[in-house]
C-alpha cells in the first residue's frame, strides 16, 4: 500500500493535516501524521524525515506557517519527494508561501496553495506521484479527475 508521511510543526496545524489525510484516504493511500517543529525540535524533525523512506513512506507532505522552515528541513534530510503546504499565520500566509517556495537549488520542495486548498492539493499531487508506481492509486486518481 502507498504511504505518505504528513509532518506538521504544531498541534494547532492538525486541522490541515486531517484535511490532507482524509483526501489521501480517498485515493486508498495510508498516511501518518507527525508533529515536529523544525525550530523547537530540529533533531526530532531530522530523524523523522531521514527515516521516512526506511519506514515505507514514498512522499512527505510538510505543513508550516510563519517562517515555514519545515518543508525545507524535510527536503534537506530526505530524498523522498517533499510537498510543502504553506499555512496561514501572519500576513494571511504570504510569508509562509514565500518561505516554502524559495528553496535553494538542489533541495526542491513542491509548493501548493496556502491553507485548506493546499492541504487538498498536496494530497492530490502526492497521489499523482504515487500513481506512477501503484495501479490502484492511478485508478483512484483517474476516478477523482472524472468526478470533477
Amino acid at each position: 500500500m502507498a504511504k505518505v508521511l504528513i509532518v506538521i510543526g504544531s498541534k494547532s496545524d492538525s486541522e490541515y493535516a486531517q484535511i490532507c489525510a482524509d483526501m489521501l484516504a480517498q485515493f486508498q493511500i495510508e498516511s501518518k501524521v507527525e508533529i515536529s517543529s523544525a525550530h523547537r525540535h530540529p533533531q526530532r524533525t531530522a530523524e523523522i524525515t531521514s527515516q521516512a523512506a526506511g519506514e515505507g513512506f514514498e512522499v512527505i507532505i510538510a505543513m508550516a506557517g510563519l517562517s515555514a522552515a519545515l518543508p525545507g528541513v524535510a527536503a534537506a534530510h530526505s530524498n523522498l519527494p517533499v510537498i510543502g503546504v504553506p499555512l496561514p499565520a501572519a500576513l494571511d500566509g504570504l510569508d509562509s508561501l514565500l518561505s516554502v517556495v524559495q528553496m535553494p537549488p538542489g533541495i526542491p520542495v513542491a509548493t501548493v496553495a496556502i491553507g485548506k486548498p493546499g492541504a487538498k492539493n498536496a494530497a492530490i499531487l502526492a497521489a499523482r506521484i504515487l500513481a506512477l508506481k501503484h495501479d490502484d492509486v492511478a485508478e483512484a486518481v483517474e476516478q477523482h479527475r472524472d468526478s470533477l
